[in-house]
């Protein structure tokens, strides 16, 4: 072959909490984002350092308001259809079908705004890739049971998933059961709804919410097939290779040793059962893994049917404690690579380090993979109702051209390519609109205000031409 396959699925990726607002809406409650404000203070809120989730007079809460696809679905799936999209990531919040969590019957009204979305996307042969639970938990979840500390989360988790795919059967096929599973170690409160308890050992309260939450997306993988064979069930994971700062072995053996923490993830997903390495520094540490009756076969039983991932950039690091100084404290921080372009938003664009994280992957795994996110942000500027977005056009190209090689020079198996925020949507990281990923432009600015009016951007119709000629012509 010389070209990619002409099932491959070409869309954009979202968030609920990113783009949805309607917080008031529909029968929805509070979810864990809601009261995460901007500022300087957000990553601790991240982190788990916060406990105290009440809202704060005089802080904007971005997650409230998103972009407003509750109102503007109709508009926004319109726009990818015209952009040819075949597929569409997006994100159930779960609060809006049990907006406490923990209720026996859902919400009606929220399977109904679902069904409505999934039923729009039709009328435009797009597929749904439906993330079950994507930084968005319930928020009584998390003040009542802390999160997926509690291994009672499992059970809720169960019979939110049951209703989905009962409710969803034939509507949606392909399913990812968590977002970025392996951030629960760095971002505890945004992956897993746990706010740390300063009092118990860090690494213990992490990986008692990790476990709780592969047990539960083993569930999923096992109650998704029972209800419908055709389901497609996937995880996802936040990956982008660790290279090492020199030769050295030491520092070969350190980049290895960060990447098998990703590794440790997807060793349990699409393996099912924890690496021996894992669970030798669990025990260096004392942490003795929550298990119970049945989990091991839940999790060797229940593998999903493919892997998917963000990717961003690649990463740097050093063996030589004097060297790595500077990541100290910042679990998302990098060493500089001197090889690669400047730095944007912390990270240094790497299209070859996505071939080589693909390759990384389909080599340990042997199943097929989905890109599900990735993209670059700019402070776009909207002139003449359009934005000039070249640098948008420039990134997605060389990342295009590094995913067709792993596909067509390296053998891999990708099912598709969905590009991160491909509407404007509030910054994860940093809850700033300013932070714009998308093919469209939303006119919100960073306090919410603003029209809300769609603009297409120059990187749209560029966009619409790829996916036309399935990635030939980047032009």
């Amino acid at each position: 072959m010389n070209r990619l396959p002409d099932t491959f699925l070409w869309g954009g990726a979202t968030a609920a909490n990113q783009i949805e607002g309607g917080y008031r809406e529909g029968g929805r409650g509070l979810a864990s984002m809601d009261v995460v404000p901007q500022g300087t203070d957000r990553f601790a809120y991240m982190f788990g350092e916060i406990s105290d989730l009440s809202f704060k007079d005089g802080r904007n809460y971005p997650a409230l308001t998103g972009i407003d696809f509750y109102h503007h679905y109709k508009e926004d799936i319109r726009l990818m259809g015209e952009m040819g999209f075949k597929v569409f990531r997006m994100s159930i919040s779960w609060s809006r079908i049990f907006p406490n969590g923990d209720e026996t019957e859902p919400n009606e009204e929220g399977l109904k705004f679902y069904e409505d979305i999934f039923l729009e996307l039709k009328k435009y042969g797009i597929e749904p890739l439906v993330t079950i639970c994507h930084y968005d938990y319930p928020l009584h979840l998390v003040t009542e049971y802390g999160g997926f500390k509690n291994r009672r989360l499992i059970e809720f988790y169960k019979h939110y998933v049951t209703v989905l795919f009962e409710r969803y059967k034939g509507l949606v096929h392909y399913w990812l059961t968590f977002n970025e599973v392996n951030c629960t170690l760095v971002l505890p409160y945004v992956a897993a709804g746990v706010v740390l308890d300063p009092a118990e050992d860090r690494d213990t309260q992490l990986y008692r919410a990790a476990h709780h939450i592969l047990v539960a997306s083993a569930w999923a993988v096992k109650i998704g097939h029972e209800i419908d064979p055709e389901n497609k069930i996937g995880n996802m994971v936040c990956a982008g290779e660790w290279y090492p700062y020199t030769c050295a072995p030491k520092d070969v053996f350190q980049a290895m040793t960060n990447n098998r923490k990703l590794y440790f993830f997807t060793d349990v997903q699409a393996r099912g059962e924890y690496p021996s390495y894992g669970l030798k520094e669990l025990e260096r540490k004392g942490i003795r893994l929550p298990f119970v009756e049945n989990d091991k076969e839940i999790l060797k039983e229940n593998t999903v049917d493919f892997l998917s991932f963000s990717y961003y950039a690649t990463h740097v690091v050093s063996a030589d404690e004097r060297v790595n100084a500077e990541l100290a404290g910042n679990p998302l921080a990098t060493l500089t690579n001197p090889y690669l372009g400047p730095i944007k938003y912390k990270r240094q664009d790497d299209p070859m380090g996505l071939r080589i994280t693909l390759n990384a992957l389909y080599d340990r795994y042997q199943k097929p993979l989905f890109i599900v996110e990735n993209g670059t942000a700019a402070a776009d500027e909207l002139k003449n109702d359009t934005v000039e977005d070249d640098y948008h056009i420039d990134y997605y190209r060389e990342h295009i051209k590094a995913l067709k090689e792993a596909v067509l020079l390296d053998g891999v198996e990708l099912l598709g390519y969905t590009s991160w925020g491909c509407l404007d949507l509030v910054s994860a990281g940093s809850g700033q609109m300013s932070k714009r990923y998308g093919f469209v432009y939303v006119d919100v600015d960073d306090e919410g205000k603003g029209t809300y009016k769609r603009y297409r951007k120059k990187s749209f119709y560029w966009y619409k031409k790829v996916i036309a000629s399935n990635g030939e012509d980047l032009e």
